[in-house]
């Protein structure tokens, strides 16, 4: 399973727009839904909604600029936050209550 939409196109994270295009006419002529066997259409339907998708957001300038921005975010920040109990403590209001 791809985790990017470059990984879903197959192309580097620099690459250019033509190479984008390049990369999508590409895979479009092997999974688009005309062109496959009936057997494989509903697997090749969907591997063609998500080319298109990516396509469509890294074709766009600014879409891909928001894209990128928050793939870099992603690949920075830890999926889990280290010594996270849940708890904060206690809160003097509710201690005066208690004691």
């Amino acid at each position: 399973m791809a985790s990017s939409l470059y990984e879903i196109l197959r192309i580097p994270v620099g690459a250019t727009n033509e190479e984008i295009k390049t990369a999508y006419r590409r895979l479009a002529r092997t999974y688009h839904p005309d062109v496959v066997a009936k057997d494989k259409r509903d697997t090749s339907a969907d591997e063609f909604t998500k080319l298109h998708a990516a396509y469509a957001t890294l074709s766009d300038p600014g879409k891909r600029a928001v894209y990128d921005s928050e793939l870099f975010l992603m690949k920075k920040r830890p999926l889990t936050t280290v010594g996270f109990s849940g708890y904060s403590g206690r809160k003097w209001e509710t201690d005066q209550c208690w004691s």
